[in-house]
């Protein structure tokens, strides 16, 4: 899906913290006081997760393969370069990516977000050891929509999308998936960084800031990547194209304002909400052609399936990215600082850390 693609979706595991065998185990008594529903659920994250781990093989042994394409091996290579840089120059684990499992499929998991009709606050879904998050993750496609359909019958806004990687916080080491190696250097780049990240700092119940702290920390990463190669075109080429997806960005933070001010409004029925609603949308759409030609190819994938759930999977990611690149100014680019900083504000609450970051505790 194309925001999807511009705005580099990761997702933090919902199986997070399962660092051995014996832990799922330890989920089963948790697992058996719920409904069936959630039951199913568990059951089939940890059945995608399991067949992540059995077809997963050591890069070496990859490389070695003289089954397996040029380009998948080219590709390796060059993770285990941003593997090495990870560590030696961005002080993340090198613990994940070390294996390769090709799924067959295009996505590792679909994910599916919901917010109520007139409201942009998102529906959380609670988890054991990580706490709240936004979205739902399922590893098939029709498990996933059969959730969607269910909260649509329930009134909620609902978007769903394919992710192509996920992390499980550090506690595994997560592959390298097939499902990503189509990205370019840059991009793949980033993407590495960003789940590293993850097991760097997760704050549990906090998606917004541990997703605007890998955005804003990968693409640092990034830049220095680039500028290690003295690959000066790339790094340009890059920066362009972070500008392109700021763009996108800022106006769907700007819509998603518009649509918090459009809903505290008072309004003599229900259909006069949803018009004011369609007003806003409308005036995105219309927006985003007068921008530039990226963003109205961006905004207007898929128009009809705009709503208070899509908009919110751009706040997720990219709301509080300035406050956190304003820290790592702050402490002058010493990423060990940095991150330091960013992991004594696990202790905080949300409305601490939003006043650290210069952020509204509402996300807003």
């Amino acid at each position: 899906m194309k925001d999807i693609a511009v705005c580099r979706w990761m997702v933090s595991a919902y199986t997070g913290r399962m660092t051995k065998t014996r832990n799922w185990f330890a989920l089963l008594p948790f697992i058996m006081l719920c409904s069936c529903s959630t039951m199913k659920f568990y059951t089939q994250a940890i059945g995608g997760q399991s067949e992540i781990w059995h077809k997963s093989r050591p890069n070496a042994e990859v490389l070695e393969d003289p089954n397996v394409g040029e380009r998948v091996k080219q590709r390796l290579q060059l993770i285990e370069e941003l593997r090495t840089f990870a560590t030696s120059d961005l002080h993340l684990s090198k613990k994940s990516f070390g294996k390769y499992c090709d799924l067959k499929r295009p996505y590792v998991v679909w994910v599916v977000y919901a917010a109520p009709e007139f409201s942009i606050e998102g529906k959380t879904w609670w988890y054991p050891l990580v706490g709240s998050l936004k979205y739902r993750g399922f590893f098939a496609e029709k498990d996933a929509r059969l959730e969607a359909e269910q909260l649509k019958k329930k009134g909620y806004d609902v978007f769903m999308g394919g992710v192509e990687a996920y992390s499980t916080l550090g506690y595994l080491a997560d592959p390298v998936l097939n499902t990503f190696l189509h990205r370019s250097d840059a991009e793949l780049a980033e993407l590495i960084f960003h789940e590293l990240t993850h097991a760097k700092v997760f704050v549990p119940g906090d998606t917004d800031f541990n997703e605007a702290f890998a955005t804003a920390n990968a693409e640092d990463g990034v830049r220095r990547w680039l500028r290690s190669k003295n690959n000066l075109r790339g790094l340009r080429e890059y920066e362009a194209n972070l500008k392109k997806g700021r763009q996108v960005i800022r106006l769907m933070l700007d819509t998603r304002k518009k649509l918090k001010d459009a809903y505290a409004g008072t309004y003599p029925s229900v259909e006069a909400v949803r018009l004011a609603k369609q007003h806003v949308f409308e005036g995105m759409l219309k927006q985003a052609q007068d921008i530039s030609p990226q963003v109205k190819f961006h905004i207007h994938h898929a128009p009809k399936s705009w709503n208070n759930a899509r908009i919110n999977t751009i706040a997720t990611y990219y709301t509080m990215v300035p406050g956190f690149e304003r820290l790592l100014k702050k402490n002058g680019g010493d990423l060990e600082a940095f991150h330091q900083e960013v992991a004594s504000m696990r202790k905080l609450n949300n409305e601490q850390r939003m006043r650290i970051l210069g952020t509204p505790a509402s996300h807003d």
